[in-house]
Order: C-alpha cells, then structure tokens, then sequence
C-alpha cells in the first residue's frame, strides 16, 4: 500500500486531504511520509503541547471547529494541519463548506504551494465563524427586541420569554463553543508562524507570513465581539428572567389583594350564620338586605384602596 501511494504520488501534489481515512491510507501516508499522525484521541486534548508540537520534522497543528452551525445540531470538530516537507496534511472527519470553497478557489489558480493552501484555508475557516458571529448578533437584536416589547396579551408575554429563554440557551452554547474555536485559531496561525529548527513552518520571508498578521487582528477582533455577544446572552437572560419573576409576583399579588377583599364579606357571613338565640337582625325583616348591603361595602372600600394604591 505504501509502495503504491508513493508512485501514485504526483510531484505537484502538495495537499493530502485525510477526509475519514481507512487505518491503511494512514499507514501509507506514515511510512511514505516517515511521521506518525495523531489519532482522533489526540487531537481531542485539550492541552496546547498535544495539539501543537513538532516531530519527526514535521509540524502539527490542531485546532477545534464549530460545524453545521446552520443546522439544529451544530457540533465542534477538531482538524488537524501537518507541516512535513514542501506537502500540507490536513485531517478531518467532516466535509466543512471552508474546505469546499478552498477547493474551489484553487481550481481557478494556478499550482499553489503548500503555505498558500494552509492560509486560504484558514481564512476561509475565520471567514466563517465572523459569518456565524454576525448571524448570532442579529439573532439577538431580534430577541433583544421582542423580550422588551410590549405585548397586549399576557398569555403572549409569558409564550414570548419562554421562548427568548431556549433561544438565548442555545446561543449562549453557540458562543462558548465559538470563543473556542478562535482560541484554537489563534494559537494555531501564530504556531504555523513560529521560527522553530524542530519542524518546518511558513518562513517570515515568504508572502504567506505576511498574510497571518491581518488573520491575526481578524481573529483578535472576532475573540472581543464574541465576547461582547456573551455579555450580551448574559444581560439578556438576565433581563428575561427578571421579567417573568415580575409577572409572578403580579400574579400573586392579584390572589394576595383578592384575598383581602373578600375577607371582610367573609367576616359578615360568618357572623350572621351564628345559631345564637338572641341575634335582633335575624327576626328583622330588612336584616336579609342589611347584611348584603353591608357585605357589598365591605368589598368596596377594600377595593376601592387597593386601586387608590396602585395594587390592582
């Protein structure tokens, strides 16, 4: 197998896209290559000498991406990038779109080389989480908007922030996850830029070196908005809970103030459903509407405060 892919291996080639390989297209690649690839295992650690080092002379890199973040289950990935002669490795269990239109981009050009490959394909994967970051900004002027609306029903209100609540979960977990993502990018651009004996890396003389300090200030730039955005998930759930303890309080305030006012009616009945023998209204012939009408203004002066006071 070895023998076969490094006939079959054409000079020009200087990207190898790992997209899901077979045990044996990894052994080839190894042995063709005298490197050992990290298995997925690896890549998924989170300390940063496991997903940056060199070895073998060859430079590995390793970063987390989010994924199908249009989709109702977005989920992080991890790609791996391996730096071993004039060739670009790249490892991935997934098909995201910033492969795909680096693909495309290429088809177009020229032959690039292997540091134009790995920038294009980091700037096609910045471009994409600032895509997501300015979605989840409009989402949240959207729901900013209608949590602090006013709306005429209250049954429509309490729909409303219940609904504000799940969403603002959801992209509250979007945005930890994207911070993430850039951390992961930003260590992985100034580690391809690192001057380091050990494994090759892009040269500070060539262009492409050039090109990973405006990546650098996109990333910089997409780290403090994001953080603004989770700043704002936090004030705004805040916010929404907040505002469904005061329609809770409102509502036990209503039982509270209903209670009081017909506990005087209350009294009244109770008083006249005694069984005492000497009880003057009970033989009176107007003692049945006296004590409705008394029972009335026992209601209505209690009422009548309560709207005096601004509790109803």
């Amino acid at each position: 197998m070895a023998e076969e892919f490094s006939s079959s291996l054409s000079p020009e080639i200087v990207w190898i896209d790992l997209l899901n390989a077979t045990p044996a297209e990894v052994t080839a690649i190894e042995k063709h290559f005298g490197i050992s690839l990290p298995t997925r295992e690896e890549m998924r650690e989170i300390e940063s000498t496991s997903r940056l080092y060199c070895e073998d002379d060859a430079r590995f890199l390793t970063t987390p991406l989010l994924v199908s973040t249009e989709s109702e289950d977005p989920h992080s990935t991890e790609i791996g990038f391996v730096f071993v002669k004039d060739h670009l490795l790249t490892i991935r269990n997934v098909d995201p779109h910033s492969f795909k239109q680096t693909v495309n981009l290429f088809a177009k050009r020229p032959q690039p080389n292997r540091d134009q490959v790995f920038v294009a394909l980091i700037e096609a994967m910045v471009d994409r989480q600032a895509d997501l970051l300015e979605r989840l900004s409009k989402e949240m002027d959207e729901l900013s908007h209608r949590i602090f609306s006013r709306l005429k029903r209250a049954k429509e209100s309490e729909n409303n922030l219940r609904d504000a609540i799940y969403r603002l979960g959801r992209s509250g977990d979007l945005i930890g996850r994207e911070r993430d993502c850039i951390v992961g990018l930003t260590r992985l651009v100034q580690y391809a830029g690192h001057d380091d004996s050990d494994g090759p890396g892009i040269s500070a003389d060539s262009s492409c070196y050039q090109k990973l300090r405006p990546i650098m200030r996109d990333l910089q730039s997409l780290a403090e908005f994001a953080g603004f955005l989770a700043s704002k998930v936090s004030f705004m759930l805040d916010a929404t809970l907040g505002l469904i303890n005061i329609e809770q309080n409102t509502i036990v305030k209503i039982f509270t103030v209903a209670a009081v006012i017909f506990l005087p009616p209350t009294l009244v009945a109770s008083i006249y459903g005694m069984n005492f023998d000497v009880m003057p209204e009970l033989r009176w012939q107007l003692g049945y509407p006296f004590a409705i009408f008394v029972m009335a203004c026992s209601v209505a002066l209690p009422f009548w405060f309560c709207r005096r006071k601004g509790w109803l």
